[in-house]
Order: structure tokens, then C-alpha cells, then sequence
């Protein structure tokens, strides 16, 4: 596999990942019960929104997950013919 193949992979990932880890741990206004909104603020706002610690996430969840999807790449572990549901493998279609 190419570098720049891994690395779109690797990006494609790391999207799934951030979007994935977002909404864990996050707290609105109405849970914080903070009287302090701004005029046309929503209490479902999230009131502790940290970038940083989302970022950290999806990288540490993005890596382990390219990790394992480049090991399954070189060993052969799961390939196509495992899931294909319009050619299934010898042994299903036989019966074994």
C-alpha cells in the first residue's frame, strides 16, 4: 500500500472517529443549570466544549482502528470473499 493511500485511509478514520467521539462527555447548559446564557442561546448548547480533548480522542481511536485495519491489509485476517453476501465462500454455500 502506498503512503498517501494510508494516509487518506488514516484521514477517512480519523473523521469517522471525531464525529464518533463528539458527543461523549459533553454538557449543556440546562445540565449545568448556568444562569449565565447568552441572549439567543439554547440551553441544549453544549456549555464545556473542549476541541482539544475531542482531538485527542479521535486520534487515540483513529490510530487503533487504522492500526488494526493495516494488520487485517498485511495478514489477510478478514478479506472480501469473507463478507460478501452475493458470492458467498465455498464453505457456506456448501453447507459445511
Amino acid at each position: 500500500m502506498r503512503w498517501f493511500s494510508m494516509l487518506a485511509i488514516y484521514v477517512l478514520f480519523w473523521t469517522l472517529s471525531a464525529f464518533l467521539v463528539m458527543p461523549f462527555g459533553i454538557r449543556t447548559a440546562h445540565d449545568e443549570a448556568a444562569p449565565n446564557l447568552v441572549p439567543g442561546q439554547t440551553e441544549s448548547a453544549p456549555s464545556n466544549f473542549n476541541p482539544r480533548r475531542i482531538v485527542l480522542r479521535a486520534t487515540i481511536l483513529a490510530t487503533l482502528t487504522f492500526a488494526l485495519f493495516y494488520a487485517n491489509f498485511l495478514h489477510g485476517w478478514v478479506s472480501i470473499d469473507d463478507i460478501s453476501l452475493v458470492h458467498p465462500p465455498a464453505s457456506v454455500s456448501k453447507g459445511y
